[in-house]
């Protein structure tokens, strides 16, 4: 006897894929307000600063900073611009930060590539030594640094003579200070690249420097577009070295020269404001430019087992 076997056909309500949210938490709620909060209070004084900068600084005398505006244009940005003179002294930057930065990179570069590819008794011990420089604070070493720039005579070499008051002496602190911190994270970096790379070269006939320029350097170009990010956004913002070692005001970076928007006896600042805004701008562009190398960089090595 034959049985038949039918499959029932399966005429029943269609199958939703509805997605079921996940409840709400009060853990969740607070995380969310803590994170917006904390939004709030980074962007509060950047908001504020803009908000004074569109105002005229008669209103704001006359009605506070704390009021609803009656008028908002860009006079004071045109103004601060102009009074200022930053073109020129965005070239000052310019002439500071681009050396700075790309010395800084070369040779800590080199030092990370000696330490982490090479095998030797004192190469953690030189790695302390770049990497204690950062542990230092600039205000201990301030007096004698400064002394020392006066006595240094470059005559024919720097606009005073001397490696004060001159763009070569920003630069060489700004490579002293920040060595050591490059050094550092690109010989972790560099730990992490096959050493048999570097041994195949070694069995073709490379050369050391060709190991270094040809085939590890050229592995390293997230790592160094990372740190060029915040090298260059670091010593532009530099302040304190700037006014302590730059005397002429026609020397000095933007960030030492926005006192020149500021009077003797009266200081608008809403000029001020700004004045500091529109010197933003440069490490702004620094950073969306470099944004997608700036992440991978940051993120080098959060997948490796």
């Amino acid at each position: 006897m034959s049985t038949l076997s039918a499959a029932a056909p399966t005429t029943g309500a269609p199958v939703t894929d509805a997605k079921q949210r996940t409840p709400l938490r009060p853990a969740r709620i607070l995380l969310h307000v803590f994170l917006i909060g904390t939004s709030l209070a980074w962007l509060a004084p950047l908001l504020w600063a803009v908000f004074a900068a569109l105002r005229p600084y008669s209103e704001t005398s006359a009605k506070g900073y704390v009021s609803w505006p009656d008028t908002l244009n860009f006079d004071n940005f045109k103004n601060a611009f102009t009074q200022s003179d930053m073109l020129h002294y965005f070239g000052n930057t310019l002439l500071i930060a681009v050396p700075a930065v790309l010395v800084t990179l070369l040779l800590s570069s080199m030092v990370a590539f000696y330490v982490s590819r090479f095998d030797f008794r004192l190469n953690i011990a030189l790695l302390l030594v770049f990497t204690a420089g950062n542990l230092l604070p600039q205000q201990v070493i301030i007096t004698p640094l400064y002394r020392m720039y006066l006595l240094i005579d470059l005559p024919g070499i720097t606009m005073s003579g001397k490696l004060y008051d001159s763009a070569l002496g920003l630069v060489l602190i700004h490579v002293a200070f920040q060595s050591g911190f490059c050094a550092f994270v690109l010989s972790n970096y560099m730990r992490m690249l096959p050493h048999e790379l570097t041994e195949a070269a070694l069995v073709d006939g490379a050369s050391v420097w060709r190991m270094y320029w040809q085939i590890v350097l050229p592995l390293c170009k997230p790592a160094m577009a990372a740190l060029g990010t915040l090298l260059s956004i670091w010593i532009y913002n530099d302040f304190f070295w700037a006014i302590v070692l730059i005397s002429t005001g026609e020397n000095m970076p933007i960030t030492s020269a926005l006192n020149n928007l500021s009077g003797q006896y009266f200081t608008d600042p809403n000029l001020v404001a700004a004045g500091a805004l529109l010197t933003a701008i440069p490490t702004l562009i620094v950073y969306f430019v470099l944004q997608r190398q700036f992440v991978s960089g940051l993120t080098l090595g959060a997948n490796k087992g």
